[in-house]
């Protein structure tokens, strides 16, 4: 598991979200790919943090944010770590934000990133 990202964190497999979504494997690399999702590798797997899943589809602002860090120059591993991680700007974790439906302050507070 990267570090920063804390142990107790729950994960989902490619084959969970198969079940969940109802998608075969191919298309859930796809969101993987597409930055629909986010993914790590866990002991070896490839897993996806649970909280960017909501009912039966992907967190819908995760897309975005996931570009703007990417695009700030993180890895996968990072910008996981930086959505997990407690955001003192925020107040919370960025994930917290984005399900809360709190995505321009996480968008705002990704931008400071870049520069």
């Amino acid at each position: 598991m990267p570090e920063n990202i804390a142990p107790e964190t729950p994960f989902l497999t490619v084959a969970d979200l198969v079940e969940r979504f109802g998608l075969t494997p191919g298309k859930i690399h796809r969101l993987i790919e597409d930055h629909q999702l986010a993914a790590v590798r866990v002991d070896g797997v490839l897993q996806v943090p649970a909280e960017f899943v909501v009912d039966d589809h992907p967190l819908p602002p995760l897309r975005g944010t996931l570009l703007v860090l990417l695009d700030a120059g993180f890895s996968d591993d990072e910008a996981v770590a930086w959505l997990l991680a407690h955001n003192d700007e925020l107040g919370e974790r960025p994930v917290e934000s984005l399900r809360a439906g709190r995505k321009s302050a996480v968008r705002r507070a990704t931008q400071a990133l870049a520069f």
